[in-house]
């Protein structure tokens, strides 16, 4: 550290897709302040998402600003910052004037997924999954660049002349907390946005090509945890070095000292985002899930991990608010699915935009099967619970597949991981313990570890896992044979679910 900077603090920017947050960490790994802001979401068309990346640079500028002011922290009691973001989103700004020249093209947006077909059909699917670990898919920045690049008047221009920069959100934030003196991103970020070999770690010449983009616009890559510049004194008052950076769900991964290959962690969201270490060697999924880089510490080797997700998670309980009525509030759903032993032999399938890995069944609908005369709103409830977590118990088995590595236990977060039933369903399906943590903003809290490893707040990992705490482990309760058995029933309903919107013809065999 640097002068007589006392690391009483470490904050943390959480850039998120709907607010942007700020939250004060102390050497305890502790909370001590968080501020947060909403912002505007715009959708310009049917399947587009859009931000303003001058809205989020403000509200984010704000709420850091706020925390300090409102916990009484003076700048200078600020070792460090770490910053964490949504991902894939796309910015494109003027290097000259610091102004986007479109719209931030978020995560969500559709609106290249023509382009990604086309590029399916010519049959780069293979080799773009092995030089990026991605499989091709409009989430990713690459065809969200090429499209401002050639939609944006003029941009394909200047870029060429070297005048535009692009960047996830990390990148426009450490170029606005450093007023243009550096423009740069971490692995895990890179590793998102389809044009980053995982291998090299390196931007990659023929992904560059393919995507035709040029390689003036991008970042430098740099460590996710280490010094890359300075926040200027106009940000909080002082000048405080910017120390940290991680895609959301990465840092939550660190954030949850998942350190060793085969430590795992599952946030509990609208959807269902899982992380496994899978360690220092890149992993090929055979299951179409996702090989990304979670963090590099220094000029350390990276650390890679696979990752999956379940579509309807927390979204599934909302449908038993929002679309059967069946509960008042989200938090109801607890207690009513708790008021029956079991499902009566009940299976809900979400499957309401389709089914995710190991599936991956686009035309599969949701289904409610097993239903008697004696079936209630209770049993309904119950099997959503069940549906949450038999689908994560999918993904984590071809996570075990894919890795070759025992998952011992799995670590949670996210809103929905205060539902103790569904902690305890998720236990008894996996056959492993699940582990909740006193601090479950993960998020905020990877990025605050991975900027004071570098900066000497904290010595290193074993010291963060010492200051990992445990709120409750909820242990298996089933016999193997009884998690057989559900997991059996389970793949019969989604079969009843499979290809249902599928074209005449197309339907797969029963």
């Amino acid at each position: 550290m640097t002068g007589s900077r006392s690391p009483d603090y470490v904050l943390a920017l959480d850039q998120g897709t709907t607010s942007s947050r700020a939250i004060l960490f102390d050497r305890a790994g502790q909370m001590r302040g968080v501020s947060q802001q909403t912002f505007a979401q715009h959708f310009p068309q049917p399947g587009w998402v859009e931000h303003d990346a001058r809205e989020i640079w403000a509200s984010q500028r704000a709420v850091a600003q706020a925390v300090l002011s409102e916990q009484g922290v003076a700048p200078q009691q600020v070792a460090c910052i770490g910053i964490t973001n949504q991902r894939e989103t796309t910015v494109l700004w003027d290097r000259r004037t610091g102004e986007p020249v479109g719209p931030a093209i978020v995560w969500q947006d559709r609106r290249t997924a023509a382009q990604c077909d086309t590029l399916r059909a010519a049959g780069y699917a293979a080799d773009i999954q092995q030089r990026t670990g991605l499989v091709i898919d409009a989430y990713f920045s690459a065809t969200k660049l090429a499209w401002l690049l050639d939609n944006v008047p003029g941009a394909r221009a200047q870029a060429k002349r070297g005048e535009l920069a692009f960047g996830t959100v990390d990148s426009w934030l450490v170029w606005k907390l450093t007023s243009g003196r550096v423009h740069a991103t971490d692995p895990s970020n890179a590793s998102r946005t389809q044009l980053f070999n995982i291998h090299t770690q390196q931007w990659d010449p023929a992904l560059l090509e393919l995507f035709n983009i040029p390689a003036s616009v991008l970042p430098q890559v740099v460590p996710s945890s280490g010094v890359l510049g300075e926040a200027d004194a106009a940000f909080l008052g002082a000048v405080v070095p910017i120390a940290g950076i991680a895609g959301d769900q990465q840092a939550a991964t660190f954030g949850q000292a998942c350190y060793q290959p085969g430590m795992a962690k599952n946030t509990y969201g609208t959807g269902c985002f899982m992380l496994m270490n899978a360690g220092s060697q890149s992993v090929s999924s055979r299951h179409r899930l996702l090989t990304t880089v979670g963090w590099t510490l220094g000029q350390g080797a990276p650390t890679y991990c696979l990752e999956g997700s379940v579509f309807m998670a927390g979204a599934t309980v909302q449908w038993l608010r929002d679309g059967l009525q069946i509960i008042d509030q989200a938090s109801d759903v607890e207690a009513l699915a708790s008021s029956v032993d079991d499902t009566g032999d009940v299976y809900l399938v979400p499957a309401f935009t389709g089914l995710g890995a190991p599936h991956w069944d686009g035309h599969a609908r949701a289904a409610l099967v097993g239903m008697t005369r004696g079936t209630g709103r209770a049993h309904i409830a119950r099997a959503a619970l069940e549906a949450i977590a038999l689908q994560s118990a999918e993904v984590f088995a071809a996570m075990v597949a894919d890795a070759g590595l025992p998952l011992r236990e799995l670590r949670v977060d996210g809103g929905a991981s205060a539902n103790n039933l569904l902690m305890q369903l998720q236990a008894d399906v996996l056959g492993v313990p699940v582990v909740r943590p006193r601090v479950t903003e993960t998020t905020a809290l990877g990025a605050a570890y991975l900027a004071g490893l570098a900066t000497g707040v904290w010595r290193d990992g074993a010291e963060i896992a010492a200051l990992w705490q445990v709120d409750r482990v909820f242990e298996p309760a089933w016999s193997a044979d009884q998690r057989q058995a559900k997991r059996a029933r389970w793949d019969q309903a989604v079969q009843r679910s499979a290809g249902w919107a599928a074209p005449a013809g197309e339907e797969p065999a029963l």
